[in-house]
């Protein structure tokens, strides 16, 4: 069962420019490189894919109103998932993480697990583990959850 409190929280701009700062701005749309046959999806803003065709192009405000909709599936996910009362930090790193991840990814986590369970120094320290892409750690993510652990930590003190 989800938490009212967390009803209200919307991530805030020091969690949507976290999300900008790692997802990147491209505004011009460029294809999945997973998928070399399609390219499909296609991606432009920041992480933006719904409806994205090749020419695809956007300004920085169009990037950042889609990034704006795109959050809200990730802050559905934490609404929906987290038992417990979060701080304005701690919900903007979780939306920044979910929105990388995914929700299924968060929900099967042992992240949530020691959320939900009141561990929140243990969940912290479970940002750490989604760092991989499939050759090891990737140093985009390490720095990511890096940051996503510091504001999740700040936010808890």
């Amino acid at each position: 069962m989800s938490n009212a409190a967390n009803s209200l929280l919307v991530t805030s701009n020091r969690g949507i420019t976290l999300v900008k700062e790692f997802e990147g701005l491209e505004t011009t749309a460029y294809p999945d490189p997973g998928n070399p046959s399609t390219g499909e999806p296609w991606t432009i803003g920041y992480g933006h894919t719904r409806g994205v065709r090749k020419g695809d192009t956007c300004t920085e405000d169009q990037a950042t109103e889609w990034l704006r909709g795109d959050l809200k599936t990730a802050e559905g996910a934490v609404k929906h998932l987290v038992d417990v009362p979060l701080t304005q930090g701690q919900f903007d790193a979780l939306a920044s993480f979910v929105f990388n991840c995914g929700a299924g990814a968060f929900g099967n986590s042992t992240l949530l697990r020691l959320l939900n369970g009141g561990d929140v120094s243990g969940a912290a320290d479970q940002f750490s583990r989604w760092n991989k892409g499939a050759s090891g750690p990737l140093p985009g993510l390490v720095r990511r959850r890096a940051a996503e652990r510091a504001l999740f930590l700040e936010a808890a003190q």
